[in-house]
């Protein structure tokens, strides 16, 4: 496929997708624009992350710090972007990532907390986080429990981090009504978490390809959604690039 085929196809799929979320944050009641397409990159390189850029989609996300790190020099990509790490976070790579400012989704323990805030002081600005909780109780998701959660918003946070609100995944192999209980368990999650501490937590980060509708009726502000916005460039099989 030509590159400018690829450019006109990652063009519609992202009008498509941004209708897609309009249409369903109208639903709700909340204005277009009310919730956030963050495209994950993961399944495509930088040229092609470039070229959804290009195409409008201005807010990225990453699982892996190293692949972030290195989009994150490429010439297409250093104007107007904003990174989100939405994948596991290891300490040993916080303070790299900091260097891009990105949004962090994937806090899933105090201690993950801490050291973004120590390395956020010491690069001398604030980092906004949004703590992961484990929802649907799978062992084999990364995420905190929602009672650990609620013990650390009782007490002062540190110095280096904002605290904007909650990400979370449905579970493996969910259909579409058990994602949309979940995501409405993390609703109801944060707005008692909020009015016990007192913190506002505005942002819910909910939602992927193949449920980011049932996400946004439940209130997600951000939806992070990858494949749909390569669809037909995307092998079936293996999910990557033809």
């Amino acid at each position: 496929m030509k590159l400018s085929e690829i450019e006109q196809r990652i063009q519609q799929n992202w009008q498509s997708v941004q209708q897609e979320v309009n249409t369903a944050t109208l639903a709700t009641g909340r204005e277009p624009g009310g919730v956030r397409v963050i495209g994950v990159t993961k399944y495509v390189d930088a040229e092609w992350t470039a070229a959804l850029v290009r195409a409008g989609c201005l807010d990225l996300g990453e699982n892996r710090p190293q692949v972030l790190w290195k989009k994150a020099e490429h010439d297409g990509l250093q104007s107007g972007v904003r990174w989100h790490v939405i994948g596991h976070l290891q300490s040993n790579k916080v303070r790299r990532s900091l260097k891009y400012q990105p949004v962090i989704h994937s806090i899933d323990s105090e201690r993950l907390l801490h050291r973004v805030a120590t390395e956020s002081s010491r690069a001398g600005h604030d980092t906004e986080v949004l703590l992961e909780v484990n929802i649907s109780g799978d062992e084999e998701k990364t995420g905190m429990a929602a009672d650990l959660i609620d013990q650390l918003l009782s007490q002062d946070l540190p110095q280096g981090v904002k605290v904007m609100g909650l990400m979370a995944m449905a579970g493996f192999g969910t259909d579409s009504n058990a994602a949309k209980r979940q995501f409405d368990e993390v609703r109801v999650l944060r707005d008692k978490l909020s009015a016990k501490s007192g913190r506002k937590l505005s942002e819910l980060s909910m939602g992927m390809s193949g449920d980011y509708q049932q996400a946004i009726e439940c209130g997600s502000t951000m939806v992070r959604i990858g494949s749909r916005l390569f669809d037909g460039l995307l092998d079936r099989t293996t999910g990557v690039a033809r």
